[in-house]
């Protein structure tokens, strides 16, 4: 089935009761949509077994962690998800930037598990997916497909990764230890732009029809899951900012996030609705796709790809902002050194906590962050604005990356005055450049774009590519989430865990 045969009702009742047994035996209870956005609404029952489960176990009570609530422990939740609000002296902005932190999220220290998850739930309940007799295909950059795999392995089935040879050495080592075996890696030729290439492997993958793949850059579920979770969890941290204002006269100007598979810009379009905020997408300047129609290769792990999403609200995108991967290499060094954080606190009074945080922030949250300054610049934003963005991971995951740059730029050892000269070049002297404030006509230029991908070579009909481009489509998107928490509660309830 496409991306567009969502599911709204059982389609294979004997591959739903399968699932049922499958859930009965290992004591899984699926969260809804509602309760990712919320965990108050966690059953108790579920709590009680949370206070002994470590968050990096494939434990199935894990699944109502991911949410963006998880305390930096990653064991407790709180009330406002975890964020850092970056000062003036860092950004060198009076807009205050606003980052939610994603390496709280269970098992794999990133967001994406919430993508993988929503993907896949909708196939669970309606019975199209068989974690006993089929084989879970997850195409990524390197943090879907861990989410992808780290689900997989608490519904026992087996979960095959498919990601470019190029991906930082950590994600390899993290899914070494939670695959079944080697063959469920699969190592495409290239970097972070090669998506055709894991598009060319899944095909292969796909001749074989136990395998189903689940293509967080098509499918709507993972849109939604980002719009139904992201977006108010996003909303929760402006109205904290907002109860820590005595004027209460903050402006949420805008969200800004990275490309990707465009799952997590679906949290914009909540925002939007709610908050009124404008949506600026992030893009390297070493891969302008949707600045210029362009390619190349980078190193901002997890933001740009050679092509527009299908799942990406092109239409109700307001800027393109793209920044270089010199920038969030060498500001990767400067958070995450001694050397930087001693330049940090002597020659901008960063505080010990802000220089502390920036560790939960990988490359792709920089690139938001360098983002988010420009746009500031930009607007001619003040101290009452807020740019919302957020860090999908952070830098331990990129350890392997960073003693590359230290070894290519820093071989003598990284001083005060190289994170010096790095502060200055890629924050001081931050511009305006690279950047586009969107009219009609630049959206349907990048909206059109998709063509060549989604009709010419993966087989959309055209008709379903082109409804996208009115906001009607994705309004109606929004339906499916009650439908498909009225389908898993339906579920639970016949498993009957929480009854026992």
């Amino acid at each position: 089935m496409g991306p567009f045969d969502f599911p709204v009702a059982v389609d294979d009742t004997r591959t739903r009761r399968r699932v049922i047994d499958l859930l009965k035996e290992k004591g899984i209870v699926l969260p809804t949509f509602a309760q990712l956005a919320d965990p108050r609404g966690t059953p108790p029952a579920i709590l009680e077994q949370l206070a002994g489960i470590g968050a990096d176990q494939p434990h199935p009570a894990n699944l109502f962690r991911v949410n963006w609530f998880n305390g930096e422990t990653r064991d407790q939740q709180q009330p406002v998800p975890a964020y850092i609000v970056l000062p003036e002296a860092l950004t060198g902005v009076s807009a205050r930037i606003v980052v939610a932190l994603g390496a709280f999220f269970p098992m794999i220290g990133a967001h994406k598990v919430l993508a993988a998850y929503a993907c896949l739930v909708p196939r669970l309940v309606a019975g199209r997916f068989d974690p006993q007799a089929q084989v879970a295909v997850w195409p990524s950059t390197g943090n879907y497909c861990r989410g992808g795999v780290a689900v997989s392995r608490i519904l026992g089935c087996r979960g095959v990764a498919v990601l470019p040879e190029g991906m930082s050495q950590e994600r390899f080592a993290w899914l070494s230890r939670w695959v079944s075996g080697p063959a469920d890696i699969v190592r495409t030729p290239g970097t972070e732009s090669n998506v055709k290439e894991i598009y060319d492997a899944c095909d292969a993958l796909a001749r074989d029809p136990a395998n189903e793949i689940v293509n967080q850059f098509s499918e709507f579920g993972n849109y939604l899951g980002h719009y139904a979770a992201t977006g108010p969890a996003l909303e929760r941290v402006f109205e904290s900012l907002l109860n820590g204002t005595p004027s209460g006269g903050l402006r949420p100007y805008a969200f800004v996030a990275a490309s990707g598979s465009s799952g997590t810009l679906g949290a914009g379009d909540y925002l939007k609705d709610r908050l009124g905020t404008r949506i600026a997408v992030v893009e390297p300047v070493e891969c302008p796709t949707l600045l210029l129609n362009g390619y190349g290769e980078h190193n901002i792990q997890g933001i740009g790809d050679k092509h527009v999403p299908l799942i990406h609200n092109v239409m109700n995108t307001d800027y393109v902002i793209a920044v270089s991967d010199q920038a969030t290499d060498g500001l990767n060094a400067l958070f995450n050194t001694p050397a930087g954080h001693a330049f940090l606190r002597a020659r901008r009074h960063v505080t010990d906590d802000v220089a502390a945080a920036l560790r939960h922030i990988g490359l792709s949250g920089i690139a938001n962050i360098l983002a988010a300054i420009k746009l500031a610049k930009h607007a001619g934003l003040g101290p009452d604005d807020v740019v919302l963005t957020l860090a999908t991971d952070g830098a331990d995951l990129y350890r392997s990356e960073l003693a590359q740059y230290l070894a290519a730029h820093a071989a003598e050892g990284f001083t005060e005055l190289a994170a010096t000269a790095i502060f200055a070049r890629h924050i001081e002297a931050a511009g305006t450049d690279w950047m586009l404030e969107l009219n009609q006509a630049d959206r349907s230029r990048i909206f059109n774009l998709g063509y060549y991908t989604w009709v010419e070579q993966r087989g959309i009909a055209l008709a379903d590519f082109e409804k996208r481009r009115g906001q009607a489509f994705w309004r109606g998107l929004r339906d499916l989430l009650s439908l498909w928490d009225g389908m898993i509660d339906s579920i639970n309830r016949e498993a009957g865990i929480l009854a026992r």
